[in-house]
């Protein structure tokens, strides 16, 4: 049994189904709710919106990334708040955790990406900074510490930087642990403005350090000064992205990472009638950092490779560019690495109040941007979760 949704009129609509509803999966379905013919279905496991770059400000009580899908969602898209579990992709059918399945004559899987917890202790021991469930937990368990408490982050990329300064600003002893050096995607000149802001703020940087493995009392590490184990109160883990196991339980091809692979069009490898986008994907030689600057980008052309398959039209090659590399250190200072189109690092570098605002600037823009799709689309959704229709005998 399918599950569909019914229509006002009698014109035949097509169904597209969008699983996730991050940045990469509510810009595709606002791009395709301005399509009268299209019936554009959103599945999420949480009834709103997350900023995910404003995570760090969650756990710290600095801001807040929520945001009501009735304000960035266009009113021609309906939100089921649900799980999907299973693509039956023979079928064009998705099995929701509540048991529903709903039945689809295109799908975008846009499920994002979850932090990696391969080291070893870090699933028991550790609170991921990438997920808002387990932001949300490292936020509530930060309220209960006590003045000055030790506190590690593992993991030296933006996301670990980002949430060493933050913490810090609390007034807790952080310790930033990186694999190689912080930052590795920006200029020499950016990192270094990068690491003595992380001095003024009280942050010891662990540079080229391995971690072992992480335990209740504290993190296990290995490098330059041998092995050794940084004790602490919390340990935050932000060491890197990896892609949900939904595709691969699924029978689809995944990176190791566990993305979709995608053709550059970002159509499945395996079948046409998918179309992977955001971080939950990996396009044939497209290159896409986990970012919501590449998602938002992946977001709208995945929505045009949908309407070029479903009218079987041949869908055209992704092409994201990149901009910058914007890191807030807190709430007082930033750096900004204005970066080539192929993301890398350019010769300009911003940091101080100028970085901050424009950090700032950037980060009200993404959802600004769904706002304004929403609005292109038709009028902002005011009631944006509808129930499925089941159609016997489909």
């Amino acid at each position: 049994m399918f599950t569909t949704h019914t229509s006002r009129d009698t014109t035949p609509r097509q169904t597209v189904v969008v699983l996730g509803g991050g940045y990469a999966g509510v810009t595709a379905a606002n791009r395709l709710a301005a399509d009268r013919g299209l019936d554009v279905v959103l599945i999420n496991p949480r009834d709103h919106f997350v900023e995910r770059i404003r995570l760090h400000q969650w756990t710290a009580d600095t801001g807040d990334p929520r945001h009501p899908y009735a304000s960035v969602l266009a009113a021609g898209v309906r939100l089921i708040v649900d799980a999907a579990e299973h693509i039956d992709a023979a079928h064009r059918r998705v099995r929701l955790a509540s048991g529903t399945v709903l039945g689809y004559d295109l799908l975008i899987y846009a499920v994002g990406s979850a932090g990696a917890t391969t080291i070893p202790g870090a699933a028991e021991h550790a609170l991921a900074i990438c997920e808002w469930e387990s932001a949300g937990r490292i936020r509530e368990r930060i309220a209960t510490l006590p003045e000055r408490s030790a506190i590690s982050v593992v993991g030296g990329g933006l996301t670990g930087v980002e949430t060493a300064a933050e913490l810090a600003g609390l007034g807790h002893r952080i310790t930033l642990v990186a694999g190689g050096e912080i930052t590795p995607g920006i200029s020499p000149r950016a990192r270094a403005s990068t690491r003595a802001t992380l001095r003024r703020l009280g942050v010891i940087v662990r540079e080229h350090t391995v971690v072992h493995r992480i335990e209740e009392t504290g993190v296990m590490v290995g490098g330059p000064d041998g092995d050794a184990e940084i004790t602490g109160d919390l340990t935050v883990l932000a060491a890197g992205f990896t892609g949900p196991d939904l595709a691969r339980n699924s029978g689809l091809s995944c990176d190791d990472a566990g993305r979709l692979r995608t053709h550059a069009s970002l159509v499945s490898v395996d079948d046409t009638a998918i179309v992977g986008t955001g971080d939950a994907a990996v396009p044939d030689g497209v290159h896409t950092r986990m970012s919501c600057q590449a998602a938002s980008q992946l977001g709208l052309h995945a929505a045009k490779t949908a309407r070029a398959q479903l009218a079987g039209r041949p869908p055209t090659p992704a092409h994201p560019v990149f901009v910058s590399q914007c890191i807030s250190l807190g709430r007082e200072a930033a750096t900004l690495q204005v970066t080539h189109l192929d993301d890398a690092p350019a010769r300009t570098v911003v940091t101080g109040r100028a970085a901050v605002l424009v950090k700032e600037y950037v980060c009200r823009g993404t959802v600004w941007g769904l706002k304004g799709l929403a609005r292109m689309a038709g009028r902002p959704n005011p009631a944006a979760v509808a129930e499925p229709v089941e159609v016997a005998g489909v």
